[in-house]
Parts: structure tokens; C-alpha cells; sequence
């Protein structure tokens, strides 16, 4: 009985020694699991938009880099916060039919991804979103505010801190950490996570109309998470669930025309 119980006690040893080593090991290398600041980048100019490539002062003395487009006279300007990978920059179909409507547009890399030198943090993402409302704000037009994927939750962020007409939330998760517990059940991420994104937390401070759009195939952010997040808006326009739709298909599947009829509604 001795040795069954030493061969059980050496057992027991070995699967938390395991446990605290894959916790450790998803502690430092998080954040590779989460960004993906690698792609392609493109110039403005050989996708044909018409624009300027723009430098933004954020915090800690450091600048991201985007590009504008002016609007059309009487028209609002887009801040369309990206990603959690690749440049703004691959986006550029979706900021041609900005520009091909009358909306100007200013979208940028955060820092740490292929524009915009520095290091990829929460604080940092939300920094610089905030810098970038703050800059295109100056240009006096209305700044209708739409994060995809992980940027609704620093387009979030953004409407609790700052005014504007609307909020469009692609894709939005509820937190990153409870797309992080859906994942790893048996991680206390918790505990662990040094960017949560707490989207849930943030939105009952947004005054704006929100709409909300994701896909019922999404295997990426669940459409749970848009459910629960809509539950908690103060000033709801609409909640679009797309039957089928994936993580990459909302802009195929006709957002940008819900998007132009949601700007009209509220300008």
C-alpha cells in the first residue's frame, strides 16, 4: 500500500509540476497568442485612395502612423480601428467604399504592429486610439467610431470617453478574457491576462447609439459575446446576428450598407 501511495503522491507532483509549467508557459507567450502584428503592408497610393499618410503623437513621446481621408462636404469621417493582426492598411477595399460614398476615413497601426514602431499593450492600443479621435477631431467634421473585432473594444473605450454620434461594433467580444476562459477552461485566466480588454466594463459609459453585428458561424469571438454585450448598452440601435456568417464575412455579407443606414439615421 506504501508504494501505491508513493507511486499516486510521485503522480500528483508530476501533473501540477505539468499544470504550473503550461500555465507559465501561456503566462510569457500570451501575447504572441493574441497579436498577430505581422502582413502585408500597402502604400495609399497603389490602392488608389485618395488621402494622406498621417503621423499621430500618442503617449509616452511615441507615434502611430495611418492615413486620412477627407470627406465629402457636410459628410462625417470613419475612425475605423482594426484588428488584432496584420496593418490597417490590408483593409483598404473597405476604405475605398468609404471614400466612394462621401465618408472620409482615418485608420492607423497600433503600436507594435507594421506601421507604428513600439510595444503592443492594452494601455498602448487605447492610447492610441484616443490620440487618433483626438487628431481627426481637430479637423471639426463628426467622427463616427467602428472597431472590428478586437478594435470594438478600444472603439468602446473611445465612445466613453469622447463624443460621437455612433458606435458600430463588428465582431465586438465581451472581454478578451471571457473569450480566454471559453478557450482554456482549465487556465485561471483571470489571473493571468495582462490585456482583458473589458468591453463589458466600458459600455455602460458609451451615450451613443450602438449597433452590433456578428455571425452565428464565428469561431473566432462566439456570437454569445454580442448577445451579452448588447444586453448591457445604454442606448441600443440595432443587433444584427448574420445566420452563417464567420469572424472575416460581415463585409461581404452587406455591412457597410446596415453601416451607411445606421450614420444617416443618427446624423
Amino acid at each position: 500500500m506504501r508504494i501505491v501511495r508513493r507511486i499516486s503522491a510521485g503522480a500528483v507532483i508530476v501533473l501540477v509540476a505539468v499544470y504550473v509549467g503550461v500555465l507559465a508557459y501561456l503566462y510569457v507567450n500570451q501575447r504572441a497568442f493574441f497579436f498577430a502584428p505581422t502582413g502585408d503592408v500597402f502604400e495609399i497610393a497603389e490602392v488608389g485612395l485618395e488621402g494622406e499618410v498621417v503621423t499621430i503623437p500618442t503617449s509616452n513621446g511615441e507615434t502611430i502612423t495611418g492615413w486620412y481621408g477627407r470627406p465629402a462636404p457636410g459628410m462625417p469621417v470613419i475612425l475605423y480601428l482594426k484588428g488584432n493582426s496584420q496593418s490597417f492598411s490590408s483593409e483598404y477595399r473597405r476604405f475605398a467604399a468609404f471614400q466612394a460614398d462621401g465618408y472620409g476615413f482615418l485608420s492607423f497601426d497600433y503600436r507594435g504592429f507594421p506601421l507604428s514602431p513600439g510595444t503592443i499593450t492594452q494601455d498602448n492600443i487605447l492610447a492610441d486610439a484616443l490620440a487618433a479621435y483626438d487628431w481627426v477631431a481637430d479637423k471639426g467634421d463628426p467622427i463616427m467610431v467602428w472597431g472590428r473585432s478586437l478594435g470594438a473594444s478600444p472603439a468602446v473605450w473611445v465612445a466613453s470617453q469622447r463624443e460621437t454620434p455612433a458606435l458600430l461594433l463588428e465582431t465586438p467580444f465581451y472581454s478578451a478574457v471571457s473569450v480566454a476562459a471559453e478557450r482554456y477552461p482549465y487556465v485561471p485566466v483571470g489571473l493571468l491576462m495582462l490585456d482583458q480588454f473589458p468591453s463589458n466594463q466600458w459600455i455602460g459609459e458609451v451615450g451613443a447609439p450602438v449597433l452590433v453585428a456578428h455571425g452565428t458561424a464565428d469561431s473566432t469571438i462566439s456570437v454569445s459575446n454580442a448577445y451579452r454585450l448588447y444586453e448591457e448598452i445604454p442606448v441600443t440601435y440595432d443587433l444584427w446576428i448574420e445566420e452563417g456568417a464567420g469572424h472575416g464575412d460581415m463585409w461581404a455579407r452587406g455591412i457597410w450598407e446596415r453601416a451607411k443606414a445606421f450614420f444617416a439615421d443618427v446624423s
